[in-house]
């Protein structure tokens, strides 16, 4: 598999930038699997069905500067920061149940590299014991499969809960314990830091790179212009 390199590799951009990133990969890399992972400031990111003021707090996440995003696939709201880290598949072919279960499988082998016993679920997460590790989604296009996944590495629970949850009543009902009780964080399980973890990821599954151009990092700007819109954002 070949892995996705950008020019300014310690630079970190919006997460809506990435989203393009995959969409030109998919429709512009000619290799069968590609694959990059990034990291963002704190963002959600919620899916192409959902309703804006359905799943996010938009007024909680004014006041600490939190970005909201909409992707192309389907799937729940995530909160996703720097102390995670977000994972981009791209493989040929019409099948989207194929793409996921490979990328499951695949993530699952570098859990067992690192000393983790982890199972997927028919919900295309990442469980350690009965916890969630890592939620996934994905869409197609042109013949293409792009597939992210986010892993919990570390995160900040508090946004995590505020951002994502705008009544009041689910507020009280689950809180920031019942969260906890329901994910776990995979610097629980292992002694890697966050950037052992991305190289060993990055070691595991490729075995070639590519690095964009300057020009090919323009046009995922370009791109990127179709993510930021309000009418894509606010669309139902």
């Amino acid at each position: 598999m070949q892995y996705i390199n950008l020019p300014e590799a310690h630079e970190v951009r919006s997460l809506s930038f990435y989203l393009a990133m995959e969409e030109f990969v998919a429709r512009h890399v000619d290799a069968d699997d590609c694959f990059f992972m990034w990291q963002v400031e704190p963002s959600v990111i919620f899916g192409r069905n959902q309703m804006t003021e359905n799943e996010v707090n938009l007024t909680y996440c004014q006041e600490h500067h939190i970005q909201v995003y909409r992707r192309k696939s389907g799937g729940g709201c995530v909160y996703a920061d720097s102390d995670n880290v977000m994972l981009s598949y791209i493989s040929k072919g019409d099948n989207v149940g194929l793409a996921f279960n490979r990328f499951i499988q695949m993530m699952l082998l570098v859990m067992r590299k690192m000393g983790v016993e982890a199972v997927g679920t028919r919900h295309n997460d990442i469980l350690i014991g009965d916890k969630k590790v890592s939620g996934t989604a994905c869409y197609h296009i042109d013949g293409r499969n792009i597939v992210h996944s986010t892993m919990l590495y570390d995160t900040n629970m508090e946004h995590m809960l505020q951002a994502i949850t705008p009544s009041q009543e689910k507020l009280q009902s689950k809180g920031i314990q019942s969260v906890r009780q329901r994910i776990t964080l995979l610097k629980d399980h292992v002694t890697l830091s966050l950037e052992e973890v991305k190289a060993l990821i990055r070691q595991t599954l490729c075995s070639d790179e590519r690095t964009l151009t300057a020009s090919e990092v323009a046009e995922i700007e370009q791109l990127e212009q179709e993510y930021l819109r309000k009418d894509f954002i606010n669309k139902l």
